[in-house]
């Protein structure tokens, strides 16, 4: 008995000296920043500005990556649950790895994957290989660069135990907790269980924020006589009340510039000007010499607003009144002139095609243009997609051949949006929550059928809470909680 307690403890002492040696050479966490450099650079929010969508998503997963990666650098921290995470990657480089991939319809690389790794290194190779991007400048920081195999040196090699140890000492079998969380699914139950407390005491610390936020909003609105004031991107409250004072106090400086604005809507955004929906972009790295500029030329902007909706009326007679239309929440962000030269281009195309459409026989149906695509195709909600590049002859066979899909799936868009308020409104009553809203890339179809299993659950965890259906679980710096919209029960 004695001989077995002295091994088992020489054998408890070997593994912390070994460990102790592991962590010497493991990857620091200014070491695994400039080895993802290459991974930033591909997937940065700032290089999808026109791409609302893949933007989003690339904002909200990176929260979560970098939230995984802290936790790795916690001193004894153990409860390590797989997460799942998708990016869309700019290059398109053929791709390797077993991961899954989707094309976007900008064009974009969607990479999904999931980390379960407990360490640096690894953590930052399977990102790497994940996203088809070069591991080999993580050799040049002098850690072992193959942490999966089995070094030739005794100090590097991972130390497996055998099951026997750890039946004997309590210690946890960390291949056993692994695979068991592999196992087991991300249920909502569970996770606002673990994250209940972490939103409630973000929620509360923010309410005076929301509160300024809102009188703010009010005052700026009423005093300007704006139709309404939005956010393009998810930006922190804090944030969102800094760029009120700041529009606030150029109110106080310059009043006679901004008489232009009345009834317009304006948008904080990634840069100045107009959009191509007609409302008013104020970009939030742009000074106050630049707002002003913007104010002055608004005048110019609405008469070129003027020649972009006779442009649209000129295409629609020449498609038998096909109406176009410009969607924000599924179209890149386009400025005004942007827009107006996709339109101008489009059109006299169209012109010199001289397709032989019927006058008024396709009244009703709607399309979008898009200068990423290359084939027509027909969205759910009933609107024509077509891009700028389409042949004449291949969109007019297009459009003829989906019209009736298009009109049925018009009307079912008008059932689905009126399905979808009325089951927010009665999930929101049913579970006493503050607001429950969706992210853009979350379809009605989705919204719905998130709603409709919610409303089959008992969820106290929601009482007074702002739910956001998204893709993934998060709890934002605010305290939103999100959830993904297929969540598991």
């Amino acid at each position: 008995m004695f001989c077995c307690l002295r091994t088992v403890r020489r054998l408890c002492l070997d593994k912390i000296l070994l460990q102790c040696v592991l962590q010497s050479r493991t990857l620091s966490g200014a070491d695994a920043i400039n080895a993802l450099r290459p991974f930033y650079f591909a997937v940065h929010p700032d290089f999808f500005g026109q791409h609302p969508k893949e933007r989003e998503v690339n904002e909200n997963s990176l929260k979560r990556l970098n939230g995984y990666l802290e936790n790795l650098q916690k001193p004894g921290f153990r409860s390590f649950k797989p997460t799942q995470l998708t990016f869309y990657v700019r290059e398109r480089e053929p791709n390797s790895s077993n991961v899954q991939e989707s094309f976007s319809a900008s064009g974009f690389r969607a990479v999904s994957f999931t980390l379960h790794t407990r360490d640096l290194l690894s953590t930052v190779l399977d990102i790497l290989n994940s996203c088809s991007l070069s591991t080999e400048h993580v050799q040049s920081l002098n850690v072992n660069s193959q942490p999966h195999k089995e070094a030739k040196s005794t100090v590097n090699r991972p130390i497996k135990w055998d099951k026997t140890y750890y039946s004997f000492t309590g210690f946890k079998d960390p291949e056993e907790e692994l695979e068991q969380a592999q196992r087991v699914e991300t249920t909502l139950l569970s996770w606002l269980d673990d994250n209940e407390a972490s939103a409630v005491k973000k929620l509360k610390k923010s309410l005076p924020l929301r509160k300024e936020l809102e009188r703010l909003k009010i005052e700026l609105s009423h005093e300007l006589q704006l139709s309404d004031i939005r956010w393009q991107r998810s930006w922190g409250i804090a944030h969102r009340c800094s760029q009120l004072h700041s529009l606030g106090r150029l109110v106080q400086q310059r009043p006679e510039i901004l008489e232009n604005v009345k009834g317009r809507t304006v948008v904080f955004t990634d840069r100045s000007g107009m959009s191509a929906a007609g409302h008013v972009m104020l970009g939030t790295m742009d000074v106050h010499h630049h707002w002003t500029k913007i104010f002055e030329r608004l005048p110019n902007y609405y008469k070129l607003q003027k020649g972009l909706l006779l442009l649209e009326d000129r295409i629609s007679q020449l498609l038998g009144g096909i109406q176009v239309i410009y969607i924000e929440e599924l179209q890149p962000l386009l400025t005004l002139e942007e827009y107006f030269e996709i339109l101008n281009s489009f059109y006299n195309k169209l012109r010199d095609s001289r397709l032989p459409f019927h006058p008024r026989s396709l009244r009703g149906l709607q399309m979008i243009l898009e200068s990423d695509r290359y084939a027509p195709s027909l969205h759910e909600f009933g609107h024509f997609m077509i891009p700028t590049v389409c042949d004449p002859a291949a969109l007019q066979w297009f459009i003829f051949s989906k019209a009736q899909e298009a009109r049925e799936n018009l009307k079912r868009k008008e059932e689905m949006m009126i399905t979808e308020k009325e089951l927010i409104n009665t999930s929101m009553e049913r579970f006493s929550l503050d607001r429950l809203y969706k992210e853009p890339s979350v379809s009605s179809a989705q919204m719905i059928d998130c709603c409709k299993r919610l409303l089959e659950e008992s969820l106290p965890y929601l009482q007074g809470m702002h739910l956001c259906v998204s893709h993934f679980y998060s709890v934002l710096q605010d305290g939103d909680l999100c959830i993904p919209w297929n969540w598991k029960s």
